[in-house]
């Protein structure tokens, strides 16, 4: 009897700590309601591009789910909300308990109340620096038998978000090989920083950086400061546009080893589309007049198609197009590249 009662306490005590461990989990768990009726429960990670990311007990992999098909959600974790208007929040989430499609945002500051649709991105808030990084690394390679003509590239982003700013840095490498013909190198990378403002406009600093034999450039060192909005910020498109002044510093391979200085204005056009199932379009176009040598215009434009594949792979297909009006002799005024990489992202 006594070793009876004994095992019925251990069943109690585990059977009570199985119940608080269940509801504990009920109230902090995310809780998705989709247009289908479905009901997702788990652990909301990202809103980015239109695309919620929610990780659950009972999938190997994160759930994603097109936005739009969100109608109620509750959370109290605290996320970084950013919404179409520019406005940057952290913030639970909570649906309006009798209207579907309408959030209640309650930050430190202030309580919000929004349509669903207004949310452009949302990130978790946690307290380890490597929850707020992301990160791609694509990696391609090509060859034509015709004339022995190999071609390796390698591209990678990396990110930071923070409440008030946002840092990002790239770097994109191709090296061509052919018989008898001397190989030939193009890399250029950027590292920047953009302090985001009311009303979607944004203070940035940047460098860039490329070294192209092509048009015979060691380095060129490019330096920027300026300001921008975005005129379009919803969860289908992205559109942007940015101005300031360009430092640019350039040293040559040609046979007097040539060195050049020039103070640049730019402008800046930004657009990226993702409305498109697992598709995505980036686009950007960098004019820079100079100040200081007359009649000269430099271009920098970047195409890139992106399909999503499961497990966070992907497939990019890239173009840029690099213009310069006045190259140093014997340096082409054009160089573009085509790129097809496979790659992964964080």
């Amino acid at each position: 009897m006594h070793t009876t009662n004994h095992m019925l306490i251990k069943f109690l005590i585990a059977f009570s700590v199985f119940i608080s461990f269940q509801i504990s989990y009920a109230q902090t768990a995310d809780t998705l309601a989709l247009d289908n009726g479905d009901i997702i429960v788990g652990e909301i990670k990202e809103m980015k591009n239109g695309v919620l990311s929610i990780e659950t007990d009972y999938s190997d992999s994160d759930f994603t789910i097109k936005w739009i098909k969100v109608k109620k959600i509750s959370s109290s974790q605290y996320y970084l909300v950013t919404l179409n208007n520019g406005v940057r929040l952290n913030t639970d989430l909570h649906t309006k308990a009798k209207d579907t499609g309408v959030v209640d945002l309650t930050s430190i500051n202030e309580k919000v109340t929004v349509n669903i649709s207004d949310i452009v991105y949302i990130k978790a808030i946690k307290t380890s620096f490597f929850s707020r990084l992301s990160a791609s690394l694509s990696v391609g390679y090509n060859f034509t038998k015709s004339n022995n003509l190999s071609q390796f590239t390698v591209r990678s982003t990396l990110g930071y978000i923070a409440d008030t700013w946002g840092a990002n840095a790239s770097y994109n490498s191709v090296v061509s090989k052919q018989d008898s013909v001397p190989e030939t190198n193009r890399t250029d990378a950027n590292i920047g920083a953009k302090y985001f403002l009311k009303n979607d406009w944004f203070l940035s600093l940047s460098g860039d950086f490329l070294s192209n034999d092509e048009q015979k450039l060691d380095l060129r060192t490019t330096i920027k400061g300026g300001a921008g909005k975005y005129f379009i910020h919803s969860n289908r498109v992205y559109f942007g546009a940015g101005t300031g002044l360009a430092w640019n510093n350039e040293r040559f391979s040609d046979e007097f080893n040539t060195e050049r200085n020039s103070l640049e204005a730019y402008l800046g056009l930004e657009l990226n589309m993702f409305d498109f199932d697992d598709i995505s379009l980036y686009t950007n176009l960098v004019a820079y007049p100079s100040l200081t040598e007359s009649g000269r215009l430099r271009t920098d434009f970047t195409l890139d198609l992106k399909y999503d594949l499961p497990y966070e792979f992907f497939i990019k297909l890239g173009f840029t197009h690099n213009f310069d009006s006045k190259p140093i002799e014997s340096a082409a005024k054009v160089d573009y590249i085509f790129q097809t990489t496979f790659g992964w992202e964080l």
